[in-house]
Order: C-alpha cells, then structure tokens, then sequence
C-alpha cells in the first residue's frame, strides 16, 4: 500500500474528474482505427505536455506515445492502454456519440485512455510535493484490435528503457468488463486471455455445369466437408480439460446458381491456451483440409496464421494487484476469475516481456441484470467507473 494518503489520491482524483469525463466523451465522439488514431495520439500528448508529463511520440508506426515521470528507485513500472475504435455503426443515442460513420468505441478502449491520463495527471500532481517511490511509464498503444500495437511498442523499446532511460520491472493493464459489478475488479494468476489465432483453406476443384455436375470436381461439397470435420479438432482430437475453439467464420465460392465453381476458400479462428494444443490444431486443419479434398479429387492449401499469445499473468504481480485492490475496494470487490476468457489481448506481449497482470474492471451499474457487451454497436463505457480505474493505476505505481 502506498505510504500516500488514500484521501489524498482520491481528492484529486476527485477534482480531475470532470474534465476525465469530457476527454473520454470527445474520444468517443471521434474513434479511430488501429494505426489511424492521429487525433488521439494528440490529445494524450496534448494532456501529457499540460501536465508536464515527458512522453515520446510517433511509436509503434506513427500513433503510440510514451508518457514518463521519474522516481527513487531504478526500475519502473509500466501502465498500458489501448487507445484504437472497431469498424462498427454505432446505435447509440448519446449527445457525444460517433461522428465518424463506422466507427465506434465499441470495447472502450475510450475509457482506457482516460483512466491512464487520469493516473498520469494525478501522478504528476503527487511528484511535485516529493519524489516518487518509482518511475512511472504510461503506455499508449495502437491497434490493439488485431493490429498488435501492443507488439510494436515493444519493438520499440517501451520496455527496455532505450525511449525513458529507464528499464520497466513490471506491467499493468485492464479492461472495462459488462459482466462484472462496477467497482470490483478480476483477474486470476496465469492464463487469462487466449491466444488467438487465424486459418485460410483455398480447396480448387474443377468447375462445371450445374446440370452436368460429373463432369466436374466440386469444391464447395469438398469444403462444406473439411467445415464440418474442423469440428472434430475440439470434440474428438482434443482432451476435453485443454481449451481450444475452433470457429470457421466464412466461406466464399462462387458467382452464380447454374455454374460449379472452381473454387471454395474458407476462414476462420483457433483459440488456445497451450503451445501443445495451438500446435496440434493447427496439424489438424492442414491435415483435414488436404485429405478431405482429396477424397473427393480436389486439392487444398492451408494457411495457419499465428496471432496473439496467451495473455499470462504472472503469479507475483497478480499477487500485488489483489493486494492492492483489498485495500481500496474491499475483499469482496476483488472477484477470482475461475476460468480463462477464451477472448484475446495484445498485452500479452508485455506479458512475454516482464512480470505482467491485466485486470478486469467491473461496469454493470448495481441493478442491472445485463448491459451491452463489448464489440456490439450499443455498448459504452461507463464513466462511473472511471475514478475506480485511476485509482488503482495510481495505488500500483505509489506502494513502496
């Protein structure tokens, strides 16, 4: 626990409030994609400079910016948050919705950049009366969303100390979470998100005639085969204690109703939480895809696409982040997520770096049986939540 009065954190946190929650609704109002957020990357450098903040900008392919304040000790520690929208119309009837035709804040990635400002802006405040116990590193990332900003951050030496000086020991993370009560927070020790990964089969027969299918090889028969086998990798090729998902997702072939194609391709997800596991999906779908054309005198290529990795906490950092969290929040607000989420996250390659936890933190008002989930066109981050994240930013870079 920081040596900082608690009621000191929480008075400022407190005053920023307010201008916390118009950022996040001008961030809102004006989503980008991965590797576009121009207009976000100036607003956090923009609020960094304010507070006298020293960042680095133009990371991670142009929009990545890292913010750092100094501290007694030689090592920092890292903050992450993600600052990328989704390609999705918005629903919502709010006076600060998108003004961007399809795009949205659909995973909040708004509210994550707002809390880190906050905990940069409160930080700030706190090293001016006396140094801090540790430096800080704010990271602001790209393209989470299947972009691996997160990836090109490292790449870049967010974590080496060749931008700050300093070396970060270790990382912090979270996201906003519909399915959790807003003011508890969850995590668990090891595996919490999946690794997530792609495939691509091309199965090329030989086209003809509707009205004359002999004398042709058909590869959409041949595709809606390998579809349905692909299913056995998880029923009948897997243990049933591993996890694996194995999610074919499209499936394109064709040009009109009286013509056999010539070809079929079909694509889709694997999600895993073992190198053993990812390793023998994918054997298996190359293995289906090309026997199963075959049988039927067509053939297969298949592509495997290696994604994000398992999202792993370390034990010893999730061990300091509960600690914390009972502090704040009370033991009852601090939730053991039983199960990894079979979802995934590019801070895991923080995660492969240095000790690393992400953390959930709850939105579901008190009350509500659901809210929109993450990714669908009505969700929004609750800015109740806003000052619970800050806090706990601020309480992990604070404790001695």
């Amino acid at each position: 626990m920081s040596t900082i009065a608690t009621d000191r954190i929480r008075d400022l946190i407190e005053s920023e409030l307010e201008t916390l929650i118009a950022i996040r609704h001008d961030l809102h109002a004006h989503p980008e994609l991965g590797y576009e957020e121009h207009r976000t990357s100036a607003v956090v450098q923009r609020e960094l400079a304010e507070d006298g903040i020293e960042f680095v900008p133009q990371l991670a392919g142009g929009t990545g910016v890292l913010g750092f304040l100094p501290g007694k000790s030689g090592k920092a520690i890292g903050l992450r948050a993600d600052m990328d929208a989704l390609p999705i119309q918005e629903e919502n009837d709010l006076a600060y919705r998108s003004t961007c035709d399809g795009k949205m804040h659909a995973c909040g990635h708004d509210g994550h950049t707002t809390m880190l400002l906050g905990a940069a802006r409160v930080l700030s405040k706190i090293a001016t009366e006396g140094e801090l116990p540790r430096p800080v590193v704010f990271v602001f990332q790209p393209a989470e969303e299947g972009g691996g900003g997160g990836r090109r951050m490292v790449e870049d030496g967010c974590l080496t100390g060749a931008k700050t000086g300093c070396a970060v020991e270790e990382m912090y993370g979270l996201h906003g979470w519909p399915d959790l009560a807003l003011g508890s927070v969850g995590t668990r020790p090891g595996p919490l998100l999946a690794a997530a990964d792609r495939f691509r089969i091309t199965v090329r027969g030989q086209g003809a005639h509707a009205a004359y299918p002999h004398y042709g090889h058909d590869p959409i028969i041949a595709g809606a085969e390998i579809v349905s086998a692909l299913q056995t990798i998880v029923s009948r090729n897997t243990d049933p204690l591993d996890a694996c998902v194995v999610s074919v997702t499209q499936f394109h072939s064709g040009t009109t109703h009286n013509i056999i194609p010539g070809e079929a391709r079909i694509e889709g997800t694997v999600r895993t939480l073992s190198e053993e596991v990812q390793d023998h999906a994918k054997d298996r779908i190359e293995e289906i895809a090309k026997h199963i054309a075959a049988a039927h005198n067509c053939r297969s290529e298949a592509e495997y696409i290696y994604g994000y990795p398992v999202t792993l906490n370390d034990p010893h950092a999730v061990e300091t982040f509960e600690r914390e969290a009972r502090a704040l929040l009370g033991d009852e607000s601090v939730v053991a997520i039983t199960r990894p989420v079979m979802g995934a996250e590019d801070f895991s390659y923080y995660c492969d770096q240095v000790p690393s936890c992400f953390f959930f933190l709850g939105l579901k008002p008190a009350g509500a049986k659901s809210v929109p989930k993450l990714h669908e066109p009505t969700f929004n981050f609750n800015d109740d939540a806003i000052a619970t994240g800050v806090e706990l930013f601020c309480s992990l870079a604070l404790r001695e």
